[in-house]
This record gives structure tokens, C-alpha cells and sequence, in this order.
């Protein structure tokens, strides 16, 4: 049986263990408010008005060439790869850690 004494607990602050869901809430927020719900809003206001359309809504997040998805893709892409060995590293510390008569049952 596993006790508490053999398995080193690491205590990680909350802004340590959730900043990586943070950012991908973050950025799929700002993915569906620029690509649904201005762009509606926008056309809403457009007829609202009563006034000739003025323009089509462009996305602010593709200004700029995308640079904005670019950066947000590689930051999750990275963050998401670096939790994987994070997780991988954990599993094999703590089979290194369980005494070897532990493992077998």
C-alpha cells in the first residue's frame, strides 16, 4: 500500500497549476467573440442605425497578418507539450519513489 510518507506531494500555487487552462479559455473567448458575436452585433447595429452599411466586420485578430493566432497557437502548443512531460516525468517519479515490494501487488 501506497502511504503519504513514500510519495513527495508538490504544492503548486493556483496561479501555477491554472494558467495554461487560463490562456486556452482566454483565447477560444476572444476566437468567438471576433468571429460570431461582433460580427453579428456589428450588423445588427448596421440595421438598427437604418443607414446605408457602412462595412463589413473584420476581424481584429486577423489584422496584422494573424499574428495574434500565431503567437497564441505556439504558446498553447508549447504549454500543452511541456505539461505532457511534466505529467510523464511525474509518473516516473513515482515509480522510482514506491519501494519495489509495493510495485508487485
Amino acid at each position: 500500500m501506497i502511504t503519504h510518507n513514500n510519495i513527495k506531494m508538490k504544492q503548486e500555487s493556483w496561479l501555477t497549476s491554472t494558467w495554461r487552462p487560463a490562456m486556452a479559455w482566454m483565447y477560444m473567448a476572444i476566437c468567438i467573440c471576433d468571429f460570431m458575436v461582433f460580427p453579428v452585433a456589428w450588423a445588427v447595429f448596421q440595421a438598427y442605425v437604418d443607414v446605408k452599411p457602412i462595412s463589413p466586420w473584420n476581424p481584429l485578430t486577423l489584422q496584422g497578418a494573424g499574428l495574434f493566432h500565431m503567437a497564441m497557437g505556439a504558446v498553447l502548443g508549447i504549454t500543452a507539450w511541456s505539461r505532457g512531460q511534466e505529467k510523464m516525468l511525474g509518473i516516473t517519479s513515482m515509480d522510482i519513489q514506491t519501494p519495489p515490494e509495493e510495485q508487485e501487488k
